[in-house]
C-alpha cells in the first residue's frame, strides 16, 4: 500500500487534529472545575450535573487527543533538542488520560451517592488535575512555539538538513 503524501506541515491532512481535540478537552476540564467550585460555594446542584457531563465527554475526548498526538508526533521530523520535551509531553498525555478517566469515575460515584454535594477532597484532586493540565499546556505550547513541530518553515529546514 503506498504511503499517503505529506503536506508542507508533514501531515497527510490539511492541519494538525491533535490541537483541535486538545483545546476541546482543556476547555471541558476547566469548565467542569469551574462549575464544581461555583456549585460548591453557591449550593447550586445543577452545576454539579453540568460538571459531570463535561468531565465525562472530556474523558472520552482525551483519549482521541492522545491517539492523534501520538500519530502526529510520529510524523513530525524530530530533532535532538525537541526529544526531551516531546517525551515528557507524551508521558504526561497518557497519564492525564488515565487520571481524567479515574476522576470521572470517582465523579460518577459521587453523582450517584450524593448528587447534591461535592466532597472537598474531590475539589482538591480536581485542583491538582488543573495544575497538571496547565503543565501539559505549557509543554504543548513549547513544542509548537519553541520547537516548531508541524510548522512549515521548521519542516522545510528539517528537509534541507538545517536541523538535527
Amino acid at each position: 500500500m503506498p504511503a499517503l503524501p505529506l503536506n508542507s506541515q508533514n501531515l497527510p491532512y490539511p492541519d494538525p487534529i491533535h490541537p483541535i481535540i486538545v483545546h476541546f478537552v482543556i476547555a471541558m476540564v476547566f469548565f467542569s472545575f469551574f462549575c464544581d467550585v461555583v456549585g460548591y460555594f453557591t449550593h447550586n446542584n445543577r452545576l454539579f450535573e453540568v460538571s459531570f457531563w463535561n468531565m465525562f465527554v472530556a474523558s472520552v475526548a482525551i483519549f482521541l487527543a492522545v491517539i492523534f498526538g501520538q500519530f502526529e508526533a510520529g510524523l513530525a521530523n524530530n530533532y535532538e533538542a525537541v526529544q526531551p520535551t516531546l517525551n515528557f509531553h507524551t508521558v504526561m498525555g497518557w497519564s492525564l488520560a488515565a487520571l481524567v478517566a479515574a476522576i470521572t469515575a470517582w465523579r460518577f460515584v459521587i453523582r450517584n451517592r450524593k448528587p447534591l454535594k461535592i466532597p472537598p477532597a474531590y475539589l482538591g484532586v480536581a485542583t491538582f488535575l488543573i495544575c497538571l493540565v496547565f503543565l501539559q499546556v505549557y509543554l504543548g505550547s513549547k513544542l509548537f512555539w519553541v520547537y516548531g513541530l508541524h510548522v512549515e518553515p521548521v519542516v522545510e529546514a528539517m528537509k534541507q538538513g538545517a536541523l538535527r
